[in-house]
């Protein structure tokens, strides 16, 4: 497998901002506009507006897998009135389950819940969404398959596709080494 040098430092607030839209879909790849228009049909983004959701993960960046579920971080500042608002909005639907864990040492609240064509997870700690690992992890790899093109992007497809998660699978093509999920965060600066 090929090893790709360690990409530039990113410093693109234009395409940060694109995302915090989900219009982007509407143009995008099948799989996207699918999305778009489950978001949309359950009113996932209006309903969670308050709580500055922005959509993550691999779907955003077309490096996703046919299971691959529609990420959603939000900011909440009360888990407890988050998790309430949670089983309001969304406990009609599908599998829907709230929980709280720590993660990373950060009280994180997630619900998850099924639509026709997907598994939706929306997650929320008390940060800033665009602060959130989730959207930091997802802004260093868009700017890094933007830099080394299609083929590096059909090898993080290929090794998700045997298994390998999405931050590990970059960390392997560009030859980063200790915590794959740390490693990729430096990046930004």
């Amino acid at each position: 497998m090929e090893n790709y040098a360690r990409p530039l430092p990113i410093h693109n607030k234009k395409m940060i901002e694109n995302f915090k839209n989900i219009d982007y879909l509407k143009s995008g790849n099948e799989r996207q506009r699918l999305a778009y228009s489950e978001i949309k049909k359950h009113k996932v983004i209006e309903k969670l507006e308050k709580y500055n959701p922005i959509l993550t993960g691999t779907i955003p960046i077309e490096i996703d897998l046919p299971e691959s579920d529609l990420d959603i971080i939000c900011e909440c500042q009360n888990h407890s009135e988050f998790k309430t608002y949670l089983l309001n909005q969304f406990s009609d639907k599908k599998d829907f389950k709230v929980y709280s864990i720590i993660q990373n040492g950060i009280e994180s609240t997630i619900a998850e819940f099924k639509t026709d064509n997907f598994l939706f997870e929306v997650f929320g700690q008390n940060i800033p969404t665009e602060k959130q690992n989730a959207y930091r992890h997802m802004i260093v790899e868009n700017k890094i398959l933007k830099e080394k093109g299609f083929e590096f992007k059909q090898s993080v497809k290929k090794l998700k596709s045997n298994g390998i998660k999405t931050e590990p699978a970059f960390a392997k093509l560009l030859g980063l080494e200790g915590n794959s999920y740390t490693e990729l965060l430096k990046l930004e600066k």
